[in-house]
């Protein structure tokens, strides 16, 4: 028997797949401009720092590319936010079904 908790949850999660499934590019990373002379301020130059398969890599952003960048790294945010609520209604939902089978064999008894 379905509840109205499963439906909720069911229809959450199907909410996360839409919105994952619109998702554009995307990449992890933190965009911070940077100095060839930082005590002067001179010859500023964005610098992207991530990980990935578990290697530090540091890239340097043309100006042009910047903007681009930026919006790739707040779809990668919001894909990470979305993982995490699809996960977290997994668990809610999986602990649900469980505890309705244990009261159901304790009604059978």
């Amino acid at each position: 028997m379905i509840t109205d908790k499963q439906k909720q949850l069911e229809n959450e999660i199907r909410r996360i797949k839409k919105e994952l499934s619109g998702l554009g590019p995307m990449r992890p990373g933190t965009l911070s401009m940077q100095y060839k002379v930082p005590a002067e301020k001179k010859g500023p130059y964005f610098q992207l720092s991530y990980t990935h398969k578990m290697k530090s890599r540091t890239e340097y952003v043309r100006r042009d590319w910047v903007d681009e960048i930026r919006e790739q790294i707040e779809v990668y945010k919001r894909f990470r936010k979305l993982i995490e609520e699809w996960v977290n209604l997994s668990i809610e939902y999986s602990q649900l079904r469980r505890k309705q089978a244990k009261e159901a064999k304790k009604r059978e008894k």
